[in-house]
């Protein structure tokens, strides 16, 4: 593919974090990694660390972090990049129930601001929630391109399909 843009991935959350420096000092770091500056890390500093949730620990190093506080902090840096493609690799299974609102309601806002979300997930409903258009890809070749809607069906028909297929060459 070609891309020509601003571009964040998901697909490790704190991917570049050191463990042995704090959490402020892994924003500055991994915020440098994804391309930010300086000047863009302070302004966003704490909308950064309030959307992660983690203030009381901010000044601790990351590698007591528990793993959901590591992924609240890496997703809530990547997400502030402000890019223009991000790609989120099933990333969001990490953290409650409200940090995963948090985080779909973030990407929602991203592409209403123009971002163009490449999404990599297996859970049906979030695709449906967070994108209007969906790629299924089977064996490393595109088996449908459409609506969320219509991509998920098709990746359930898929799936049944080859299970469908195994039980008879099992039974064989």
């Amino acid at each position: 593919i070609q891309m020509n843009g601003r571009f964040s991935a998901l697909i490790e959350l704190g991917a570049g974090f050191h463990p042995d420096l704090t959490g402020r000092e892994n924003v500055f770091l991994n915020g440098t990694i994804l391309g930010m500056r300086k000047s863009d890390i302070e302004k966003r500093f704490d909308q950064i660390v309030d959307f992660a949730g983690i203030e009381k620990f901010i000044d601790t190093p990351v590698k007591r972090y528990s793993s959901g506080m590591y992924a609240r902090l890496g997703f809530s840096v990547a997400a502030h990049v402000d890019p223009e493609i991000l790609l989120v690799d099933e990333v969001l299974a990490v953290g409650d129930m409200a940090f995963q609102k948090k985080c779909y309601d973030r990407m929602v806002d991203l592409i209403k601001k123009g971002t163009t979300l490449i999404f990599v997930s297996h859970n049906m409903r979030a695709i449906q929630k967070v994108c209007n258009r969906s790629m299924v890809l089977y064996r490393g070749e595109t088996a449908f391109e459409g609506s969320a809607s219509d991509a998920t069906a098709e990746y359930s028909n898929i799936l049944r399909k080859a299970a469908s297929e195994y039980q008879e060459k099992d039974s064989l």
